[in-house]
């Protein structure tokens, strides 16, 4: 096994001593292997104590080697390194500047976030005027690699010597840790809250980084192999409240039980693809009454749209025209006169009864009016399925159908095109 197989091993056993001392080995027959300084930075910053100026300096040689070798995966994992030993030397300002500039190289990478966050924590804390606030690193570090073959021997040495006197083993680890690829997660909700678990042996507790916000929730842990594991759900379905939820790491898995903001609200997964709705209708106005006034009121404060919206259907034959149905519908018609006696009732002139037909859309709206005339006219398990399919909707669907309203919950489904929001968002 070579020296940079045997400094992965030693690095994924957490023997970081041992690590140190085969990477040095490593760079002394390959002096430009910019992973190789990766990963020595990793190791220093992982001792007992951990040396952050060290780290710092393989860091930013592997800046420059990297730069050379116009790698962007390798630059932005060197100012990644960089930033991770500037923020142990409390130089926060020059931290956040290196992990800004590995975010411009690899936008997605899953610790970046944590880090600015704690970065800002750190910031926010400084007194006025505090050096550590004020960034003065620059982003090509000055090392001059061309002497690295000549300092690598001395480094070599200092290396083995640091290797020889520790005798010392390492505390047992309790388990194995979980290979990236097959760490998975799981949830399940209760009534009032959410449990995601995360299954992973081994996650270390003082080493690990959890953020648990009101939409948001992430890990982030170090690897066998040197590198870190970084998992988020952002955004969640709902709201959480943050003070209240709570996370256990366990020998096998870590467990986050999250608090709903709204016990009793169902979650149907437990993340969303959207800003989180809020609701349509104010507080003041019962669901029964914000109902009927939406379906009966003549007035409409909507305003007409410039192109009519697909609404959601089971329909076999494709999604229905209403506005083009309601018109046709609501269309006040030219009827021939007829005399006063082939009325149903000889005492209701003929215009009298026209007046009752059209009671419904002499005002506002003639959409309204057809509606307001559906309901008026239809029977009690019509008008339920009209009430409840439009109220757990949020407005967005309306069915006739008791039958297959009233098998359970109706999901708001909002127009092509549209996204259902909350009230006062």
């Amino acid at each position: 096994m070579d020296a940079a197989a045997q400094g992965a091993a030693a690095l994924a056993s957490k023997d970081f001593t041992s690590a140190i001392s085969h990477y040095t080995r490593a760079i002394s027959s390959h002096p430009q292997g910019v992973d190789y300084y990766i990963k020595r930075s990793t190791a220093y910053t992982r001792t007992s104590p951990p040396d952050h100026t060290l780290a710092l300096s393989d860091a930013e040689t592997a800046v420059v080697l990297a730069h050379k070798r116009g790698k962007r995966e390798l630059i932005a994992q060197a100012q990644l390194r960089r930033g991770i030993a500037l923020f142990g030397l409390e130089r926060w300002a020059d931290a956040g500047a290196c992990f800004g500039w590995a975010k411009k190289l690899t936008p997605k990478e899953g610790s970046l976030p944590i880090w600015e966050m704690k970065v800002k924590g750190k910031l926010d804390a400084l007194e006025l005027g505090d050096e550590r606030g004020a960034a003065s690193v620059k982003e090509m570090p000055d090392v001059n690699t061309d002497a690295l073959g000549k300092e690598v021997k001395k480094v070599e040495e200092e290396g083995e010597k640091v290797e020889k006197p520790a005798a010392v083993k390492e505390p047992k680890v309790e388990g194995v840790q979980t290979p990236a690829n097959k760490i998975r997660h799981e949830w399940y909700q209760t009534n009032d809250t959410v449990v995601v678990t995360l299954f992973a042996k081994g996650v270390p507790k003082d080493k690990s980084t959890i953020d648990i916000q009101s939409q948001s929730m992430a890990i982030s842990f170090p690897l066998p192999a040197g590198s870190d594991f970084d998992f988020s759900l952002d955004p969640l379905f709902a709201a959480i409240d943050p003070k209240s939820s709570s996370h256990k790491i366990m020998s096998t898995k870590v467990e986050f039980i999250l608090q709903k903001a709204t016990p009793g609200q169902k979650w149907s997964s437990i993340e969303s693809a959207s800003p989180l709705p809020s609701s349509d209708t104010p507080s003041d106005i019962g669901p029964d009454d914000a109902v009927k006034r939406a379906i009966l009121s003549p007035t409409s404060t909507n305003k007409p749209l410039t192109s009519a919206p697909i609404y959601p259907t089971s329909s076999k034959t494709g999604p229905k025209n209403w506005d083009k149905l309601a018109t046709d519908l609501t269309a006040p018609k030219k009827k021939p006169k007829k005399p006063a006696a082939s009325s149903s009732d000889p005492s209701v002139p003929a215009e009298e009864e026209e007046e009752e037909e059209d009671e419904y859309i002499e005002e506002g709206d003639p959409v309204n009016g057809f509606f307001k005339k559906l309901f008026a006219g239809a029977d009690p398990d019509t008008q339920r399925a009209m009430m409840k399919s439009y109220q757990e909707s949020n407005g967005t669907a309306l069915s006739t159908n008791w039958a297959e309203v009233g098998k359970g919950r109706v999901e708001t489904s909002p127009p092509e095109g549209m996204v259902a929001k909350k009230w006062g968002e």
